[in-house]
């Protein structure tokens, strides 16, 4: 059986994405958060792409064994080692760590690179790269972070909508491509995402226009709209309405709320409107769906 990086990492995850609910968020990629004593990983080849995002403020002494390189230097915050698939890797640190580790599957990177952006990855697929500073990639993966840590209804989506942004950034900037016909604009920040989500999470149970979400990210609507399917995989709207939905559902789980009161508290205009959506989106009706909680 195949060397995990989780089976020996010396110390258990703060937060750990495996244990999503919703499992399309997890098949992305996986996110763990380590706050970890110093210890020492033996060299190991793996079988998965790695990305440690290193948080702590202060500066730390490590040491990385790397295809029989041996690396003695001090990581700031900020900075982040791209491990790939099949390179042999070994570590040691002396103090106290803070960092984030992105597990990816190179099978399921693949998938995603061909089928959202259109481009073909090399047999390397990402770029080898020990120790690099890249702000925006380290701010989406805090982002990450937070949506997994939040208990708010819907939380899952958004690890899901911000899973999607990290992995298109991280595949436009050190993907290996032999062929690239994604029109994805990198002036489209994590910072923008993050604030469309925001928006979203706050307003959901009011209007919300294209217009309105293409002002927050500070875009033309037709733009705004293209790039953020591009990157989440479905329009503005059909993120909303998926969005609302999950919303419905904590207002469903509550006894005796009319199916009415929950239709207007979620955006929804109307019950015949609410109920139309829920069964596009879950496949069966919200009183259906109520009747197999209480099952």
């Amino acid at each position: 059986m195949p060397i995990r990086y989780q089976d020996i990492y010396p110390s258990a995850p703060l937060l750990d994405s495996a244990k999503l609910s919703r499992p399309s968020a997890a098949q992305l990629l996986t996110l763990e958060y380590f706050k970890a004593e110093p210890a020492t990983m033996p060299t190991d080849v793996y079988q998965q792409h790695h990305i440690m995002l290193n948080l702590r403020e202060q500066p730390y002494r490590i040491e990385n064994w790397r295809d029989g390189e041996h690396r003695d230097f001090y990581i700031k915050q900020f900075e982040i080692v791209v491990t790939p698939a099949g390179i042999a890797s070994g570590w040691r640190w002396y103090e106290r760590s803070e960092v984030l580790i992105i597990t990816l599957e190179p099978e399921r990177l693949e998938t995603f690179a061909q089928s959202e952006l259109g481009v073909v990855l090399t047999g390397r697929q990402l770029a080898d790269l020990p120790q690099f500073t890249d702000p925006d990639i380290c701010q989406a993966g805090m982002q990450l972070r937070d949506a997994l840590a939040s208990e708010d209804v819907g939380s899952d989506l958004m690890f899901e909508a911000l899973a999607r942004v990290f992995l298109i950034k991280l595949i436009q900037r050190y993907g290996n491509r032999m062929d690239a016909r994604s029109s994805y604009s990198q002036r489209f920040t994590a910072r923008h995402h993050r604030k469309v989500l925001e928006y979203v999470s706050a307003h959901y149970g009011g209007s919300v226009t294209l217009d309105s979400l293409a002002s927050v990210a500070s875009l033309s609507p037709a733009h705004f709209s293209r790039v953020f399917k591009e990157t989440i995989g479905q329009t503005p709207m059909q993120f909303l309405a998926a969005f609302r939905i999950e919303r419905s559902k904590e207002a469903l789980r509550g006894p005796g709320v009319p199916l009415a009161e929950v239709a207007i508290r979620c955006g929804f205009s109307d019950q015949a409107h609410f109920s139309r959506v829920f069964k596009r989106v879950e496949g069966e009706s919200p009183s259906s769906w109520r009747a197999r909680q209480v099952q």
